[in-house]
């Protein structure tokens, strides 16, 4: 993990936010590589639930074809929001303070968080150590909105972007033709005040989140649950995750939400966790009707087998719902009802993440004079690599930088993301674009005035093939689809 984590420094994937001052605990900056790596991440998440869906074929494993459509919700919502969904009240962890070393420690994870007084390594296994009682923490950022002070002026950064599509929900209907089922996408930024950020990007306080709430009928809910989490998992693996680094695990009865009909994880063998131990990367939840109900009626709990509305001591509503009617009428059937929502809900952060530790890999390549050294090597997929191409003219003369250049720019005015390169020996430019994950080199040769022609490498099998220049664009097209 401390390779990976030098790596993304050294080469401008990721670094410390405010490093200069000296950085601020669980924010992150993505530089120039890391941006492009997450903007792909983002890009093939959302082609791939919206853009590239067809609503008028049936998906394989899916009950029946369905619509898809995108929003992008506000970053600070309405506080009754909050109130309604359990945020409020519920989006707590449980926090310890060390009166001796002045730290603060979740409490649940106080047996693998590091101490700061040596020799403890873990937090009250030192004498000195004086850990206080747990006690609630709610992990909502608060701010205020315009110039009024106290309750009045008091909202909430968003610590999802899932409320946003829930509250949405009637607008959509009614302004476009979409009909149950159907799912509402989004990615953007949330926030949560994590007591100990921690592991790099995997736990952060500001982050980015890649979800979708799928409405359907709930007599379908179930085969709808099913067909999300197979095709969430499989996401991962089509674009470069090993199955053996991945697991979909299902949530035992005592891990589910009080409002859960079933809830699986997609969870990635982290380097930075034991052998055999892996860490969350995606949820797929079954969310029964809770959450417009909620919004419709206030706060829901739990009544037996039920859900029902949260009453104060006087019997009225803990917090008011929004009175909307926010039911499905089926035109067909005649038919009302609240739909059930299937929620995946990713972390664009932990998905990038994941993705630069799967790519990571050393093996030993002979230089240009034939000796063996160590080549670091990012084997991205290439629809996330942030460089498609490279572009490397042999020398700098007899006319090959100004074709490299043409090829150069055929491959940027075709939407393709490439580098030009032209400093250094060839066989350290090959190493510098391996090690950011650049799935083709393009070679501009001394043959290359006299036939045409160029020399394209491929990162992984380091196989190199003669090409005709003018077919360069359409070849590497054709790799980039795969």
């Amino acid at each position: 993990m401390e390779q990976i984590v030098a790596l993304c420094k050294r080469r401008g994937f990721i670094f410390q936010s405010s490093e200069i001052y000296g950085g601020l605990n669980g924010f992150w900056d993505y530089g120039p590589l890391g941006a492009e790596l997450k903007r792909n991440v983002r890009n093939a998440w959302y082609n791939d639930m919206v853009t590239n869906h067809d609503e008028f074929s049936v998906p394989t494993g899916a009950p029946q074809a369905f619509s898809m459509v995108g929003i992008e919700s506000s970053l600070i919502m309405h506080p009754q929001v909050w109130k309604c969904s359990g945020h409020f009240d519920l989006f707590i962890d449980m926090m310890v303070d060390c009166r001796e070393c002045k730290s603060r420690f979740r409490a649940d994870h106080v047996k693998s968080s590091e101490c700061p007084l040596k020799p403890s390594k873990h937090p009250g296994e030192f004498e000195k150590c004086k850990l206080t009682e747990p006690r609630e923490f709610n992990l909502m950022f608060k701010t205020t909105i315009g110039a009024m002070a106290g309750e009045e002026g008091t909202a909430y950064l968003r610590p999802e972007t899932a409320q946003g599509m829930f509250v949405n929900f009637k607008n959509v209907l009614d302004s476009t033709r979409v009909k149950v089922p159907f799912g509402i996408a989004q990615v953007g930024k949330s926030f949560r005040n994590e007591i100990t950020p921690r592991n790099f990007t995997f736990r952060s306080r500001e982050f980015e989140q890649m979800e979708m709430e799928f409405f359907c009928h709930p007599s379908e809910s179930r085969a709808w649950y099913q067909y999300w989490r197979d095709r969430r998992y499989n996401w991962y693996i089509n674009l470069g995750i090993s199955k053996e680094n991945l697991q979909l695990r299902d949530h035992a009865a005592d891990e589910l939400s009080h409002y859960s009909c079933g809830t699986a994880d997609v969870e990635y063998a982290y380097p930075f966790l034991d052998a055999g131990e892996y860490g969350e990367l995606e949820g797929i939840a079954h969310r029964g009707d809770f959450d417009l109900r909620s919004h419709m009626e206030g706060k829901l709990v739990k009544s037996g087998n039920e859900l029902v509305v949260e009453k104060d001591a006087e019997g009225n509503p803990r917090h008011r719902g929004s009175g909307k009617d926010l039911t499905f009428f089926d035109d067909q059937t005649r038919e009302r009802y609240i739909p059930h929502v299937i929620e995946p809900a990713a972390g664009a952060d932990r998905g990038t993440l994941a993705f630069l530790c799967e790519a990571y890999h050393e093996d030993e390549q002979p230089d240009e004079k034939g000796e063996m050294q160590k080549r670091v090597m990012m084997r991205l997929h290439p629809k996330l690599a942030p460089i498609k191409v490279a572009v490397l003219p042999l020398i700098k003369k007899e006319g090959m930088p100004e074709a490299a250049l043409k090829i150069y720019r055929e491959l940027k005015e075709a939407g393709i993301a490439s580098y030009y390169d032209q400093q250094a020996a060839i066989g350290r430019r090959y190493r510098r674009q391996d090690e950011i994950g650049t799935p083709i080199c393009i070679t501009v040769d001394g043959d290359t005035a006299k036939d045409g022609t160029v020399t394209l490498r491929d990162r992984d099998t380091l196989a190199q093939v003669r090409m005709p220049a003018s077919k360069i664009v359409d070849e590497v097209t054709k790799v980039l689809r795969r």
